[in-house]
């Protein structure tokens, strides 16, 4: 039997407390989609609570650059409503105004903006992030982001990066610090699908239940991001790397969910063409179901290499425990050889990653 550590939904936050001699840090929010915009409401309900929350330099789009003031939440909306740019640098590069000591959170999935995250480490501006593209992008990026965080003295929150808030990195590199070697991490990384193959019983069409998914925020507003794989393999490597393997993307094995025709049409195109994942879903699942198993797409990473795609796994496997977005992650190591450490809790949705991100906030404004 497995050792199981369980996470309520939304991470418990704790007041930061003043710093003194330094000026209080200061938050700039890349990012107001659905994930930004619940961080900015967290912020807001816990500083009507009277917690201290630092106040907002300002916030930014691809569109508009928006002064934070006493309105953050205005401050969003006017940025979501800002008529779109036309070519040039994005308003966060022409206005940034970052000092020392401030805390930029990137709640984008932008390449562009995860390649500066090393860039504000070496100025000194903490980084907490949601965005994948840095740790689980290129292996350059993610070596100068561990060199620029630990030559500096800026933090980087990575939490909500893989599991939405749960303990998984934290417990990994608790692990590799303590002496322990991982020998293998095996799971369900993806709450999107997650929740999809929970949910699929061919009572309906698959494609259906990825409209649903999307419409509720599991999925990334392209699901082609999630049926595909590549999510899954940005989380596998933030994790491989956190347990000291040095893993480039095109190492990890797998394959995808989506057929060529709809991983490769235009972005209109793709609404259209979500049906064409039903028939070999359907069949995958039949035999599936034949032999008493459950679908369940598994990514895992260890000594004999790294590998993720859809698995008909045994109804009493671990993996199946969970239910609904649930992550339902086992590491093995030295320590947990004969017994692997699970970690089991959600692992999508808006406000459980804003959570994590404002955790990782607070933990940095306490100093």
């Amino acid at each position: 039997m497995s050792t199981v550590l369980r996470l309520p939904a939304a991470p418990r936050t704790v007041a930061p407390a003043a710093r003194a001699g330094q000026a209080p840090p200061r938050l700039a929010l890349l990012g107001t989609g659905t994930v930004g915009g619940a961080f900015v409401a967290r912020c807001e309900r816990l500083r009507g609570q009277g917690a201290a929350v630092p106040a907002f330099a300002w916030l930014s789009n691809s569109r508009a650059l928006v002064a934070g003031g006493g309105d953050p939440r205005g401050a969003v909306e006017r940025a979501r409503a800002a008529p779109a740019r036309a070519g040039g640098w994005p308003p966060w590069v022409e206005a940034e105004g970052l000092r020392k000591g401030d805390i930029v959170v990137d709640a984008t999935a932008s390449d562009s903006v995860a390649g500066q995250h090393s860039e504000w480490l070496a100025r000194g501006i903490h980084v907490v992030t949601a965005n994948k593209l840095g740790n689980g992008g290129q292996l350059a990026r993610a070596q100068a982001i561990a060199a620029a965080h630990a030559d500096g003295d800026a933090r980087y929150g990575d939490s909500a990066t893989v599991g939405a808030g749960l303990p998984l990195l934290r417990t990994i590199r608790e692990l590799v610090a303590g002496g322990d070697r991982i020998l293998e991490v095996e799971g369900i990384l993806s709450g999107s699908l997650a929740w999809l193959f929970d949910r699929y019983d061919d009572s309906r069409p698959f494609s259906d239940l990825v409209r649903e998914a999307r419409a509720s925020g599991y999925t990334e507003p392209d699901p082609r991001l999630d049926l595909s794989g590549e999510d899954v393999r940005r989380k596998l490597l933030i994790l491989a790397r956190a347990a000291g393997l040095p893993l480039e993307a095109h190492a990890v094995r797998g394959d995808s969910l989506l057929p060529a025709a709809l991983a490769t049409a235009a972005d209109d195109a793709v609404d259209a063409l979500l049906p064409s994942l039903d028939a070999p879903l359907r069949e995958r699942f039949r035999l599936a179901h034949r032999d008493g198993a459950r679908l369940r797409f598994v990514a895992r990473f260890g000594e004999a290499g790294a590998e993720l795609g859809l698995r008909a796994l045994p109804a009493a496997h671990p993996l199946c425990a969970g239910g609904g977005t649930d992550n339902v992650v086992a590491i093995a190591s030295c320590r947990y050889r004969e017994q692997p450490l699970v970690i089991r809790g959600p692992g999508a949705g808006a406000e459980v990653t804003a959570a994590a991100i404002l955790d990782d906030v607070l933990a940095i404004a306490r100093g």
